[in-house]
Parts: C-alpha cells; sequence; structure tokens
C-alpha cells in the first residue's frame, strides 16, 4: 500500500466520519442550537472538502469540462464558522449575521469567478490551455489564505486578549481546550503557507495532502471538544441555578470526641458557614482564602479541622463535594444532566478529580454508584 492510498483512505474516512458526526448531533434535540448549528457547518466544510479532494484523486471527477476545473473551495468556509461558533459560545456578540453573510458572498463571487473563467477557456483559448485556470487557482488560494490568516487572528485576539468580554463563561469553562487549539492551529496555519509556497514555486502537491489531513484532524477533534464542552456549560447553567433554590442538605461531618469543647463549637461554626454558604462549590477555594473569609489564620484553620473531623482541608472540603454529588445523582429530577456537569457543578475542577474523589469517598465510581441506585 502506497503513500497516496492510505492519503485518499484517510481523506474518503475523515469524510464519513464527519458526516456520521454530523447527524448524530443533529439527532441531540435537546442540545441543538446556533452552536451546535455553526460546529457542524465547520465539521460539513471539512468533509466536503476532503470528499471533493477524495473523488479528484481516485478520478471519479466527471470529463465534462466545466465540472472537472470547478473546485469548489469548500475550505473557505472552515474559518468562518469556526470565528461564528466561538463568537456565539462564548456568548460575547450576537452581530454575527453581517460576518456570515460577507462570507457567502465572497465564496459566491469565487464561484463566479471561476465559472467565468472556465467557460472562457472552453470557448476562446485554442486548445483550451488551462493555464488561465491554474493562475486563477494560485490567486484564489493566495487571497484565501490572506483572509484566513486575519479570521485566526480575530479568533485569536477574542479569546486570549478579551477575557473581560466573557468572564461568566470562565466560571463554567476554563476553556483550556480552546488555547491549545489554538496554539496546534497555529501550526496548521504554517503548513497552509508551506503547501501553497511549495507548489507555486517548486510545484510540489503533496503539502496540500499534508493539509488536509492535520486540518481534519485538529477541527474534527475541536468539533467533539466544542460539542461535548458545550452540552456540558449548558447543563452547568441550570445546574447552577437548580442547586442554588434545592438547598439541599449536603451531610454532616461526624466530630471527632477532642475534649476540647471550644474547638468543637468553633469547627461546627465553619461548617455551617461552609455549608449554609455553599462555599465548599467554588472550585478555587483554598485554605488562604477560606481563612481569609472566615477571619482566622490559615494554620489555626487547618488545626481545627485536622483535630475536629477525620479530614485535612482539601478532603474535608471534597467529601462535602461528593456528598452533594451523590444526592443530586440520587434525585431523579437530575437524571437529565450529565454526571461530568453535576460534579464540576458540586465544585471539582476536572472530571479526573471529581471520579478520583468520588472514588476516594465512597468505594464506587459515580457511574458505578448511579447503576446501584437502578437496581435497587
Amino acid at each position: 500500500m502506497d503513500i497516496n492510498t492510505i492519503i485518499n483512505f484517510l481523506l474518503i474516512a475523515g469524510a464519513v466520519h464527519g458526516f456520521v458526526f454530523i447527524l448524530v448531533s443533529f439527532f441531540l434535540k435537546k442540545r441543538f442550537s446556533i452552536v451546535v448549528l455553526y460546529l457542524n457547518l465547520v465539521v460539513l466544510f471539512i468533509s466536503l472538502n476532503n470528499l471533493q479532494a477524495w473523488l479528484i484523486a481516485k478520478g471519479y471527477i466527471s470529463n465534462f469540462f466545466y465540472i472537472k476545473h470547478l473546485l469548489i473551495p469548500w475550505y473557505f468556509f472552515i474559518l468562518p464558522m469556526f470565528y461564528a461558533f466561538i463568537i456565539h459560545f462564548l456568548e460575547v456578540d450576537k452581530k454575527i449575521v453581517g460576518f456570515v453573510k460577507f462570507a457567502v458572498v465572497v465564496f459566491v463571487v469565487e464561484l463566479v469567478f471561476r465559472s467565468s473563467i472556465i467557460a472562457y477557456v472552453y470557448y476562446y483559448i485554442e486548445g483550451q490551455d488551462i493555464t488561465l485556470i491554474q493562475k486563477y487557482t494560485t490567486i484564489e488560494d493566495v487571497f484565501n489564505l490572506a483572509l484566513g490568516v486575519v479570521i485566526f487572528y480575530k479568533c485569536i485576539e477574542l479569546v486570549f486578549r478579551r477575557e473581560n468580554t466573557y468572564k461568566e463563561m470562565l466560571s463554567y469553562d476554563d476553556l483550556n481546550w480552546l488555547k491549545l487549539f489554538f496554539k496546534l492551529g497555529g501550526v496548521v496555519m504554517l503548513i497552509w503557507v508551506f503547501a501553497l509556497v511549495a507548489e507555486v514555486l517548486f510545484e510540489i502537491k503533496w503539502g496540500y495532502a499534508i493539509l488536509r489531513l492535520s486540518t481534519s484532524a485538529i477541527l474534527y477533534w475541536i468539533g467533539y471538544q466544542g460539542l461535548y464542552r458545550y452540552n456540558v456549560v449548558q447543563d452547568r447553567i441550570q445546574l447552577r441555578k437548580r442547586i442554588a433554590k434545592s438547598n439541599k442538605f449536603v451531610g454532616f461531618v461526624k466530630l471527632k470526641d477532642t475534649g476540647n469543647n471550644k474547638h468543637q463549637e468553633e469547627f461546627e461554626q465553619i461548617h455551617k458557614f461552609v455549608t449554609q454558604n455553599l462555599t465548599y462549590l467554588e472550585p478555587d477555594l483554598s485554605m488562604n482564602s477560606l481563612a481569609e473569609i472566615l477571619g482566622m489564620s490559615p494554620s489555626h484553620l487547618s488545626k481545627l479541622i485536622n483535630t475536629c473531623s477525620d479530614y485535612n482541608f482539601s478532603d474535608y472540603i471534597n467529601s462535602l463535594r461528593v456528598e452533594q454529588s451523590k444526592k443530586l445523582l440520587a434525585d431523579p429530577s437530575f437524571n437529565n444532566y450529565t454526571i461530568v456537569s453535576i460534579g464540576l457543578e458540586c465544585g471539582f475542577n476536572s472530571r479526573s478529580t471529581f471520579y478520583s474523589s468520588f472514588k476516594k469517598f465512597t468505594s464506587k465510581t459515580p457511574s458505578q454508584f448511579l447503576r446501584e441506585l437502578e437496581t435497587r
């Protein structure tokens, strides 16, 4: 099996994978929104671009002159749709319609130009020499690359330099996955530049094969991440409102008999404060920050928790979070929310921390805990 066969297989596999992703996400009607629409459009245009490249490589394109040289620039839409996705995901600006219209207009103009040039070559150029079509393709690629760089920069600027515009979103998602994408995306943009320069100056065409595969890999990944993160964020928004209204008691920490009533009374007041004010739900809560709120030294707070309970500070807070998550998981009215979103809204800052803490205090994973509830 040669390298071209492998590349062609990956192209068609990626295209099919993208179409399946779109169908699955459309069936998730509970989560369908403008955010999901733009995310699906990103995946759709990647898939169409891969499919077209595969059809050309396999020789399945019609021999009709116009169709053979049409080369629809599906890739042009990828970055504009991704930018629209970010805008709506972060909820920073709803005035995106004009930008999308601009992208559609440019796309249509490019198709009209290409169609006109193809027609001119077909009817007026002796021997139907396609040199003019090839030159236009190069100009189109350079223009689309330049515009893509501008849009990519706008995305980076929004995420890295305008954090004040989406502060509320940061309380639900740290966006590290999105920031990682831009770092990887920067590499892909360099590959795009290399592919274009290599083809124009040295007639090397394999650079575009690398570009299509690398672009597909990173953008399919961001597609899954985006859909997953969007679902979790939407769950957390609703959960936060419900938890605040539910007033669910999270459980009491068993006190040790220390023989020091003053310390025990002081610890009970701390526990009452932490639970009634839902302080334990804050993912960034630390010994120092809680001690500052309570107006005592961190060392004294640590001594009270270690002396009057079976836990150190971290275990004490996590035990409350686990108790809270157990009550929410056991409540049928919370069945529509994902396990991860429940864990995150109970104060854990990651899925792994939630699962490890839950296993530590219950000897079960959250999934096992749920299954046992269902069998009762």
